[in-house]
């Protein structure tokens, strides 16, 4: 299989998408979602026709009628006062079928676009997503999205709906007197042609408001988050400020856009009575001439007007979408984020039975240096190897490949079955083939809002209440969920509040251990705990499991001498490997690795 290319850095992700060339074409780019709902597309579209053109009817003959009363003096008859009012419950219909025909579009569309940005993010984690902060994410994933309801609801059908519309009403016009033109068609083109014209200053400033309104949500989630962390440190005076400086440039950006846009409106609506005005001249004129019948000059002011209206507000709605560029083209960057690990074009299955692991010939870098540099590191089945090294040797980076986070960009990280069956490369495995087979506990494992049951069972909703708890046995949790309120229904708060920090190691580790991985993979996992605490998880987990195949990334003496074969790691490579006997008589890399870190803990 040919290797993925180089990743980018993590620790630069991409940030909002630029104002310029990046949003150009963005909302065109996100119509195809329309797909799936052309009937309601049509629908809307067609009420909005029907709204547009009952308006346009109405005015121009209830205009045509007071027209023919002035000029004939007699009274309209009851069959236009019925269409007049069939007019006006035809238009009250069709609006609120409009309304509610594309709010409804919009809302589901919208709906559907959360779901893609999420499983964009999700399919480009951790790569798009490391560095970045939850409240900028959650301005794409939310505020972003939201921004385009206007679009979805408003701009489409009514962009078609008044196009129609001002052709009809042209061409009656026209047909009134060619002349009519002349006022109407100019400002009709200048109303199109002017949010055109300002598309780059609208997306510029649409742009800086969205980017300030991220920020201020960025600030916002950082500081709940942190609350308890800035009291503690006295920094809650400042972080006011931050928040109050985050506000007042949020409070510019919207007060530039709004600015503009309130003189735009001002603009639109002078030329549409600056065109008015020239059909009522022009009709005056064709009228006292008499190649006008002197009751269809109202009308033609009441159809110009009509006319121009639904274009006018055509106008505002392309100016709006302009100003949205930016948050359609971050929600674009989302939908079209790259796979970290893209889907194999051939899954092979899983081979039954115990499974160990294989790096082979491995390099890998985060866009700059390699990490990992041709390293070759094999854990048999069911073994278990602990795998050491100084910060920065690339222990994390081996669980994030056997994660498949990312891919190798060279060799193979492969799942090895007893032979004669064949090893299988993690890249020919479906994510959920994978996810079954490998678990991956990290030292931060985050709990989710909800009851201590449901974190358990995030990865295997269907466990039955005894697996539960044989995994609270084996992880030490049945003693914290007694001394609950609620036992494992204790609804544990967000990202685990209510637990201390060794207590959510010990659920993350269940939780990874519910699945029934053959290969476990702990990257720091007990760092949060004490060393009793240490001991009786490795005592639990070595009888729980002699077939589980073992992978400890540890820094902690007590943790790394239990393993069955101790790893050294430096500058990528493997330095040494042993037991830990062996290892500590031989006084090499590993005895000088522990001597640095306890004097730097003494120090």
């Amino acid at each position: 299989m040919t290797p993925t290319s180089a990743p980018t850095d993590p620790a630069r992700p991409p940030g909002p998408a630029a104002p310029d060339g990046a949003g150009t074409g963005a909302l065109r780019s996100l119509l195809p979602v329309l797909g799936a709902h052309r009937a309601t597309v049509l629908r809307t579209c067609l009420a909005s026709l029907v709204d547009q053109a009952a308006l346009v009817a109405l005015v121009t003959l209830a205009a045509y009628t007071v027209g023919t009363a002035v000029t004939e003096h007699r009274p309209p008859t009851a069959g236009t006062l019925a269409v007049l009012i069939g007019l006006v419950l035809l238009r009250a219909l069709a609006t609120w079928r409009e309304m509610d025909l594309s709010h409804d579009l919009a809302y589901r569309v919208l709906a559907e676009l959360r779901v893609r940005v999420f499983d964009g993010l999700a399919r480009s984690a951790p790569a798009r997503i490391a560095g970045r902060r939850s409240g900028d994410l959650a301005a794409t994933a939310l505020g972003d999205v939201e921004a385009l309801e206007f679009f979805y609801a408003h701009a489409i059908a009514q962009l078609l709906a008044s196009g129609v519309v001002f052709a009809v009403s042209a061409a009656v016009l026209a047909a009134l007197g060619p002349w009519l033109l002349l006022a109407v068609v100019p400002a009709a083109l200048l109303l199109i042609w002017s949010p055109l014209f300002e598309a780059r200053g609208r997306a510029e400033r649409g742009a800086r408001t969205r980017s300030a309104l991220a920020e201020v949500s960025s600030e916002t989630v950082e500081s709940v988050d942190g609350l308890r962390e800035l009291l503690m440190a006295g920094a809650l005076n400042r972080r006011r400020a931050r928040l109050r400086s985050a506000g007042r440039g949020l409070a510019r950006a919207q007060r530039a856009e709004q600015s503009w846009e309130t003189g735009a409106g001002a603009t639109r609506d002078l030329l549409v009575v600056a065109a008015v005005i020239g059909v009522v001249a022009a009709a005056a004129h064709a009228a006292t001439a008499g190649r006008l019948d002197g009751a269809w000059a109202p009308a033609a002011m009441a159809l110009a007007l009509g006319a121009l209206a639904p274009v006018a507000e055509s106008a505002t709605a392309l100016g709006r979408a302009g100003s949205l560029r930016a948050a359609a083209a971050r929600v674009r960057a989302a939908l079209r984020a790259p796979a970290g690990a893209p889907a194999p074009a051939a899954p092979r299955p899983v081979p039954a039975g115990p499974l160990g692991l294989r790096l082979r010939a491995v390099r890998f870098g985060y866009g700059g240096e390699p990490v990992l540099d041709g390293l070759d590191l094999t854990v048999r089945p069911g073994e278990t190897v602990a795998l050491v090294g100084a910060s920065g040797a690339g222990k994390s980076t081996c669980a994030h490949l056997l994660a498949r986070y990312w891919d190798p960009e060279a060799g193979a990280v492969e799942l090895v079955p007893p032979a004669p069956a064949h090893p299988v490369d993690l890249r020919d495995l479906t994510e959920e083939d994978l996810r079954a087979a490998v678990s991956v506990v990290g030292q931060e494992a985050p709990l989710f809002h909800g009851t201590l049951a449901e974190n358990l069972r995030l990865g295997a909703p269907d466990a039955t209440a005894d697996e539960l708890g044989e995994v609270t046995r084996i992880c030490g949790i049945a003693p914290i969920a007694d001394a609950l309120p609620d036992g494992l229904d204790t609804a544990v708060g967000e990202r685990g509040a209510t637990l201390s920090g060794g207590q959510r190691a010990r659920v993350a580790l269940a939780r990874g251990l519910l699945s029934g991985p053959r290969v476990l993979v702990l990257d720091e996992t007990t760092a949060h705990l004490d060393h009793r605490g240490d001991a009786e998880l490795s005592r639990a987990l070595a009888a729980d499991s002699t077939t589980r195949t073992t992978l400890v990334i540890a820094h902690r003496p007590a943790t790394v001498r239990r393993a069955d074969r101790i790893v050294v790691l430096d500058g990528g490579r493997i330095v040494e490997e042993g037991t830990w006997d062996e290892l500590i008589r031989a006084g090499g890399p590993l005895t000088r690795l522990f001597a640095r870190e306890e004097a730097a803990a003494h120090s």
